[in-house]
């Protein structure tokens, strides 16, 4: 991919850091965060809280009446402030320096597949610091039971995409 941006959503777990799913588009429609947040919702079961940003594609009518939580609290982070959203910042600083400028996709298809094994990567094998030294799926799965206990479950989500542009790529000029 010599010039442009893919996007990426994700739906994380603020409380594991788990992504539970997650899309790459060329474009800034709504339709990719809507099959993001419908899978997670079909693979994990509704969240307690439900986190977005004020985007565009979070406040579109696709995304507000046919895929977002009903029955959730809503929470929506307040206009210009990263620290609403700390945990999803995080994950894109990790994919942003961990994977995409290290990397230079000749093509989307390419950039989603790479993406893809990046964030297995991090669910699987990558430790948090915050998480005590263990994987987001550590976190998630080994405190199910305990979780549920303590009222943390459902989980808290968070929906926020990103425009990634690997140092190689060129932003296209022109229509």
């Amino acid at each position: 991919m010599a010039r442009g941006f893919v996007y990426l959503v994700a739906v994380v777990d603020w409380f594991s850091r788990k992504v539970l799913a997650w899309r790459v588009s060329i474009t800034m429609e709504a339709d990719f965060c809507v099959e993001a947040l419908e899978e997670a919702l079909a693979r994990y079961g509704k969240p307690e809280i439900f986190n977005t940003d004020q985007g565009s594609q979070f406040t579109s009518h696709a995304f507000t009446s046919d895929a977002a939580p009903r029955e959730n609290a809503i929470s929506v982070d307040g206009r210009g402030t990263r620290r609403d959203n700390v945990v999803v910042e995080r994950l894109w600083r990790s994919v942003k320096y961990e994977e995409v400028y290290l990397r230079a996709y000749a093509a989307v298809s390419q950039a989603r597949i790479s993406i893809g094994r990046y964030l297995n990567f991090y669910n699987a094998r990558r430790p948090h610091s915050s998480l005590g030294a263990r994987t987001p799926d550590q976190a998630y799965f080994d405190n199910l039971p305990m979780a549920m206990a303590a009222w943390i479950w459902p989980p808290i989500w968070s929906v926020t995409p990103v425009g990634l542009r690997s140092p190689w790529m060129t932003p296209h000029i022109g229509s």
